[in-house]
């Protein structure tokens, strides 16, 4: 008795490679590092790490969801990063806490 396997292919390839897509989030992450350096030598008090913060949670965004493919995961799988999100929102309100009220 021969083993087909049928979803063979689907597995190894579950989702299709768009390379434009991959090198456009890039470009962004690499402009995001940009305005991230930008940001730090302006004199916004404060209010310059949050910034910073808020800038590297959206690339951390793009990272997550692209070059991670978390995008093609199950639900299951995404409430577990939504969880450590969450946990990671906690770290920055406790950091910022600690610049603003110094």
């Amino acid at each position: 008795m021969s083993y087909t396997d049928t979803n063979e292919g689907k597995i190894a390839h579950a989702h299709d490679p768009r390379y434009g897509i991959n090198v456009m989030i890039w470009i962004t992450l690499l402009s995001l590092t940009v305005i991230t350096i930008a940001v730090a030598g302006l004199d916004l008090g404060n209010y310059t790490l949050l910034v910073a913060m808020f800038i590297a949670a959206i690339k951390s965004g793009f990272v997550i969801n692209y070059f991670m493919h978390i995008r093609f995961e199950d639900l299951l799988f995404k409430l577990f990063i939504a969880g450590v999100i969450m946990v990671l929102l906690v770290v920055f309100v406790l950091t910022a806490l600690d610049v603003f009220l110094r």
